[in-house]
C-alpha cells in the first residue's frame, strides 16, 4: 500500500533556450513510499507554466487521495482520475498524475527496464533531429540542420507560424537545401494558424515535400482538422496536447490526423499513454511519442507500429542531468536502443 508522497521541485537550464520566455524547464521528481519499504520515483514536467500549481495539486489532494491505494498502476490511476475530475481533465492535472503513475512503473519494473516490462517489438527506433528554433536566425537555422544532416538522422524537424509566410516559405527552402531531397522533413505549427492561414501556408509549402505538419490548429478544433485534411495533401499530425483517450478518440473518429503523438507527461504516464496506442493501432494510426527521448524511446520500442523518436538538440533528459547512470537508452548515430537498465531519475542541474 502507499504510504507517502512527497514532491521535489527543480528548474532546469536548457543549453539551447526555447526562446527568450523558455530558459529552462521545470521538473517535480514525485516520490512514492509503500508500506513495505520500497520507494519508487516518476516526474512530473512542464516546459514553461504552471509547476508550482502542479505542485501544490501533488502536496495536497492528490497526496491525500493515493495514500493507503495498492501500489497498482491502473488502479491508482483509475481512482485519481476520478478523484480529480472536478479539477478537469487536462492541464495540470495529468501531469501531476503523471508523476504519481511513472513512479508506480517505477515500482512495478524494479530492476528491469520498461522496455523488458512492455515486451519489445524491435531493437532499435530511429531518431530524429529536433529543434525548438522558430526564434533562430535563417543563419542559426540551417547551421542547427547541417549538424543534423552529418549525424545521418533520417528525418528532421523545423518550427513554422512566423508572422510573415514569405520568412516560413524561406526557411523551410533553406533547411530543404541543407538536408537534401532524401531526408524527412517535418514542419510543426504549434497551434499558431487558423483554417484558412493553415490553407495558405500548406499550399506555399507542399512543394517542399512535408512528412507532416504537426499541430497546423489550436489543439481543440476538432471541426478545423477535419477540414484541412480534406483540402490538403500534406499529412496532419497532432496530440502534444491532447491530454485524454477521450480526446484522442474524437480526432481518431473523425479522421483528423494521420500521426498521433501523446506526450507521456502530458496524457497523465505511462497507463494512460498505452491505452491511447492501443486506441490508435485500433485506428491504423501510428503513434509517435512526443519529446521526452529517453521515456518515448522506450515506449517506441514496445509499440504496435514502428515510429520515429523525437531528439531535441540538447534537451534530452540526460542533457538535462535528470537521468542517473547508467541510461536506460543509448543513442548510436540516429538510432536509439534499450540499454537494459532501468530508469532511475537524478536532481538535475537545478538553478
Amino acid at each position: 500500500m502507499i504510504k507517502d508522497l512527497s514532491v521535489a521541485l527543480r528548474s532546469v537550464p536548457l543549453p539551447r533556450p526555447w526562446g527568450p520566455d523558455v530558459p529552462r524547464n521545470h521538473v517535480l521528481l514525485v516520490t512514492l513510499a509503500l508500506d513495505d519499504g520500497r520507494s519508487g520515483t516518476g516526474i512530473s514536467w512542464t516546459p514553461q507554466i504552471g509547476a508550482h500549481a502542479v505542485k501544490a495539486l501533488l502536496e495536497h489532494d492528490v497526496r491525500d487521495a493515493v495514500i493507503g491505494l495498492p501500489a497498482h498502476p491502473g488502479v491508482v490511476w483509475d481512482r485519481l482520475s476520478a478523484h480529480l475530475a472536478e479539477t478537469g481533465r487536462s492541464g495540470i492535472v495529468p501531469i501531476a498524475m503523471a508523476g504519481v503513475d511513472l513512479a508506480l512503473w517505477d515500482l512495478e519494473c524494479g530492476e528491469r527496464s520498461l522496455v523488458d516490462v512492455l515486451g519489445p517489438r524491435r531493437e532499435s527506433v530511429p531518431v530524429y533531429g529536433s529543434g525548438v528554433n522558430l526564434h533562430y536566425t535563417l543563419d542559426e537555422l540551417t547551421a542547427q540542420a547541417a549538424r543534423w544532416a552529418a549525424a545521418g538522422y533520417p528525418a528532421v524537424k523545423i518550427k513554422v507560424g512566423r508572422p510573415s509566410l514569405a520568412e516560413d516559405v524561406a526557411r523551410v527552402a533553406a533547411v530543404r537545401e541543407v538536408i537534401g531531397p532524401d531526408t524527412a522533413l517535418m514542419i510543426d505549427a504549434n497551434q499558431r494558424w487558423d483554417l484558412h492561414r493553415a490553407r495558405t501556408a500548406l499550399r506555399a509549402l507542399e512543394r517542399f515535400e512535408p512528412s507532416w505538419i504537426e499541430e497546423p490548429l489550436p489543439a481543440d478544433d476538432l471541426a478545423a482538422h477535419v477540414e484541412l485534411r480534406r483540402s490538403t495533401g500534406t499529412p496532419i499530425a497532432v496530440g502534444e496536447n491532447v491530454a485524454t483517450a477521450h480526446g484522442f478518440r474524437d480526432l481518431l473518429t473523425a479522421g483528423a490526423c494521420d500521426v498521433v503523438q501523446p506526450n507521456v507527461v502530458r496524457v497523465g504516464g505511462i497507463t494512460p499513454f498505452l491505452r491511447i496506442a492501443d486506441l490508435a493501432r485500433v485506428f491504423d494510426v501510428p503513434v509517435y511519442p512526443h519529446l521526452l527521448t529517453e521515456l518515448s524511446g522506450q515506449l517506441a520500442l514496445a509499440l504496435h507500429h514502428p515510429a520515429m523518436v523525437e531528439r531535441v538538440e540538447d534537451a534530452s533528459l540526460a542533457d538535462l542531468g535528470l537521468l542517473a547512470d547508467p541510461s536506460p537508452v543509448e543513442i548510436s548515430g540516429a538510432e536509439l536502443r534499450a540499454t537494459g537498465a532501468p530508469t532511475r531519475w537524478s536532481a538535475g542541474r537545478s538553478e
